[in-house]
């Protein structure tokens, strides 16, 4: 189930924590409960990725974003994301989320997020590529960022940030989820030899 409860209490200490510039980075921190755990006990992939918007909403409260959602009927969607996992987080273990946005280009906006343990090891690291929506689709950022009251041009996107969005391009939509015929041949002339 989704953590709505954890969410409400996040969105409200945000919505009670000073502002945020729209490029600073918002720091909360989570407890590892045992729904959260896998088989190994530690924290669940999948899970990690919810608790990662247990940093992206608050983010949003504290940079003024929820406020121009509101007022132009607008909403949020994640249009891709790429995780690092790097070191478990066990049961009733304490982290330290870090969520911040990165920049834009034309249709979507980057966030970066990472999670951090009490001994100082970055547990998995996330990057968001999301977007503003509205009744037509995808809000453009020229329009998301006249809205929200800051310059049009992104900051610096980093290098690598720039590379997987070259490769997300490139990346062939739909998928091919279907084995070519020639490969289903080959396969079916293999099992009968």
């Amino acid at each position: 189930m989704y953590p709505f409860l954890r969410l409400f209490w996040q969105s409200y200490l945000a919505r009670r924590a000073p502002r945020l510039g729209l490029l600073e980075t918002h720091v909360s921190t989570h407890l590892c409960m045992p729904w959260d755990l896998d088989l190994w006990m530690e924290l669940n992939n999948g899970r990690t990725l919810t608790i990662y918007d247990l940093g992206r909403i608050p983010l949003g409260y504290r940079t003024g974003l929820f406020d121009v959602l509101q007022r132009e009927r607008w909403g949020l969607t994640v249009a891709g994301s790429v995780v690092r996992y790097r070191r478990r987080v066990r049961l009733f273990e304490k982290i330290e989320m870090h969520s911040r946005l990165l920049g834009w280009d034309k249709r979507f906006i980057y966030i970066d997020q990472s999670m951090w343990k009490t001994n100082g090891d970055c547990a998995s690291h996330a990057v968001y590529r999301t977007a503003l929506t509205d009744a037509n689709g995808i809000v453009t950022t020229d329009r998301s960022t006249t809205a929200l009251g800051v310059p049009t041009e992104s900051p610096p996107l980093p290098a690598w940030v720039l590379k997987w969005i070259e490769a997300e391009n490139a990346r062939p939509w739909p998928p091919q989820t279907r084995n070519a015929p020639e490969l289903i041949a080959a396969a079916q002339a293999k099992d009968a030899a």
